[in-house]
């Protein structure tokens, strides 16, 4: 079904009027409407720590994954012109095609830097595009909204796209992979946000919909053509990705933004995937603060958390609000934290090998200076691939924080910002990565830390 624009209006200003009262209505602030839906990640399949298997019952290893615990479906609404695509549960508005020239075909061409992204919104709304003038560029949050899980990572070195699968609903929006043709990677589908990293104004966080992650890229780096990207601006719902935390006073956070409920602190240790999910349950078991239905957040869920006002170069802290407790790693660092969505990608008997984390603090990388190259990483989806300061695409280091590797010129740094979203292999020996993986020798953990969550009303909501 599709909506006129003028449709659309009457269907914001009612969810508008809704809100008003259930606000007036509601003690807990908006019962179930809220301003800050996260909407679920689409991943309907279990892994294991290596491929695809049937859905785990109470117990057994791998319990309590993404796919197991039902979210907000997606419910998408285009409009009659095809302009625009109405989200009913985040109460956002987007375009439905980044297609800047106006030819019809979205491609490398139709990307923009992100001086010109910044002045898209401005040239929609002075055309009154899709009948409103109050398009923005959207941030971070808003952007990462549109992810889906049900994408496949594509690799650096892939070029025949017909079988892939992007993170992102293409029914909806109109989607493209980087042309090689172009001088680019398939991989380059990078997406902007107006949300600039906190400790480099020159650092830009995006979501790629090619390959499944939010890094911060550097938008201008030296001796470099100006970074490009995909412009999708969107209106509607100015509360989207504002938190609105209480300290329970019991060692729970709530969310009143989201109606998610999460453990004030985290599991003080790092821990593979499996045992991941095996912790939470145990948690349950014992009846963790009260409650028995705690859960591995899914990716979106943890990246609500994310305070992208913070960094620990400008701050001293993690990208989260302080009301949390966020371990302090023996080097400095702090954790990345697992999530219970598999980062599909790699050969068929290992597509479920890796899982998605965020990072709180620096999402540090192995770079080698004044190289094109990188280290050789073993295993991960960007074996063989370009390294360090790779082609078109590339993120570039944010803060200083420079660590030499004793065996070699590679430096340990702030690649993809604080509040970044990458994955690790699911189990397995860090030391086996000993400058990381992919195309800036992403650092390898494996054994990252927990936070748990929970519905702060009780109820499951239906996939």
């Amino acid at each position: 079904m599709r909506l006129k624009g003028s449709e659309q209006r009457t269907i914001m200003n009612r969810a508008i009027i809704v809100l008003a009262l259930v606000l007036a209505t509601n003690a807990d602030g908006f019962g179930a409407q809220r301003p800050y839906t996260v909407v679920g990640t689409g991943q309907t399949k279990c892994y294991d720590d290596r491929q695809e298997i049937a859905p785990p019952r109470p117990g057994q290893p791998f319990y309590g994954q993404d796919a197991q615990h039902r979210g907000v479906q997606p419910s998408y609404q285009s409009s009659t012109d095809g302009l625009t695509v109405y989200d009913h549960n985040t109460g956002l508005t987007w375009q439905h095609s980044a297609d800047t020239n106006g030819d019809g075909v979205l491609s490398h061409s139709d990307k923009l830097t992100l001086g010109q992204a910044r002045e898209r919104p401005a040239k929609l709304n002075s055309a009154g595009f899709g009948g409103f003038n109050d398009w923005r560029l959207p941030t971070i949050k808003e952007l990462y909204s549109l992810i889906l899980f049900s994408g496949v990572d594509v690799g650096p070195n892939v070029t025949d796209t017909s079988r892939l699968t992007p993170f992102i609903n293409t029914k909806f929006f109109k989607f493209a992979y980087g042309d090689p043709n172009a001088g680019e990677r398939t991989i380059d589908s990078q997406w902007a946000s107006c949300t600039v990293y906190a400790a480099n104004p020159k650092q830009m966080f995006g979501v790629n919909f090619a390959d499944g992650r939010i890094k911060g890229y550097g938008t201008a780096m030296p001796g470099r053509p100006e970074k490009t990207f995909f412009v999708l601006c969107v209106r509607g719902n100015p509360a989207y990705g504002k938190n609105d935390f209480c300290d329970n006073r019991d060692g729970t956070v709530t969310d009143r933004a989201t109606g998610l409920m999460w453990s004030k602190a985290d599991s003080s240790r790092g821990m593979n995937w499996e045992s991941a999910l095996a912790w939470v349950q145990q948690r349950n078991t014992g009846k963790h603060l009260g409650y028995n239905d705690w859960r591995l957040p899914n990716a979106k869920e943890l990246q609500s958390l994310v305070d992208y006002t913070r960094a620990p170069a400008v701050t001293r802290s993690p990208a989260i609000d302080p009301v949390f407790q966020t371990t302090r790693l023996d080097d400095g660092e702090y954790p990345f934290f697992w999530t219970s969505t598999t980062h599909q990608g790699g050969p068929p008997d290992r597509q479920g090998s890796a899982a998605i984390y965020v990072a709180f603090g620096r999402a540090t990388g192995w770079m080698q200076p004044h190289s094109r190259g990188g280290p050789p990483g073993p295993g991960g989806f960007g074996k063989g691939g370009p390294r360090g300061k790779s082609g078109p695409g590339s993120g570039g280091p944010s803060d200083g924080g420079l660590r030499s590797s004793s065996s070699s010129n590679y430096q340990l740094l702030d690649v993809h910002g604080a509040g970044a979203q990458r994955s690790d292999p699911k189990t397995g020996d860090p030391a086996a990565f000993p400058h990381g993986r992919g195309p800036q020798g992403d650092v390898v953990r494996i054994n990252n830390f927990v936070r748990c969550v929970r519905n702060m009303d009780g109820t499951t909501r239906a996939r």
